[in-house]
């Protein structure tokens, strides 16, 4: 059972707010009766749902995962004309949004959709969805430093921290490091390694949940699975 200003807002009519307001105005119906109560739930796919006479068509939902190359932005527009994420979706999908963002010079595995509770569910800080990174840096680093990513470190005032981190490769050029962060926090692996002072040739995050980047080319799109989409729900 969902919440009828959920419904209204899902099929695209308006915002939770507004269709609060339809219900307070009397102009939707449910099943052909008048409803003005907000708590008010219905049966998706049971229930008949009409706003000023007009039956509500649900609006498809989307769950795509990306393989962002370098040298794109997870935002809608670009002033600059940049380009953006939902330029490598076919034209249709291209309302799609980012879930969360991976920065201009960073790759790897993103998901982009139209369902918001989804969005919320695997951005926000507060459900810790984990995701992982592989992050490419200039010179050898060790264990220490590895340590020092999960014990924490201050930067513009805040504290960040990995979750967990280990060493992949090192040797006098570079060393690759497999870091988990659990609060996404903007930027949040840059700004750890900035505060660090280790320079960072490659991000690229290969998982997010259960799912993983695997064998999609960058600049490619798949759709998740039922299955896939339920494993990143419950984890939250």
């Amino acid at each position: 059972m969902i919440r009828l200003q959920k419904v209204i807002a899902e099929a695209g009519l308006a915002s939770r707010r507004a269709a609060e307001q339809f219900i307070l105005d009397g102009r939707v119906e449910v099943n052909g009766q008048p409803v003005r109560t907000l708590g008010h739930k219905i049966q998706p796919g049971v229930d008949r749902v009409s706003v000023d006479g007009v039956l509500i068509k649900p609006k498809r939902k989307l769950y795509v995962a990306v393989h962002k190359p370098a040298g794109y932005l997870c935002t809608r527009q670009d002033p600059f004309e940049r380009r953006i994420l939902s330029d490598l979706l076919p034209t249709e999908w291209r309302h799609l949004a980012s879930v969360g963002r991976l920065d201009y010079d960073s790759e790897g595995l993103i998901f982009m959709t139209n369902d918001g509770d989804f969005t919320l569910r695997l951005s926000h800080p507060r459900y810790g969805v984990r995701k992982i990174y592989r992050v490419t840096l200039e010179g050898a680093v060790g264990p220490a430093v590895a340590a020092k990513m999960t014990a924490g470190v201050t930067e513009g005032g805040e504290q960040l921290k990995a979750e967990s981190c280990r060493v992949i490769s090192s040797n006098q050029t570079r060393t690759v490091l497999e870091v988990v962060l659990l609060e996404g926090r903007n930027r949040e692996l840059r700004r750890i390694c900035s505060a660090l002072n280790l320079v960072v040739q490659r991000l690229q995050r290969i998982q997010i949940g259960r799912i993983k980047l695997g064998e999609l080319p960058s600049g490619k799109w798949r759709t998740l699975t039922e299955a896939e989409i339920k494993s990143l729900l419950s984890r939250v």
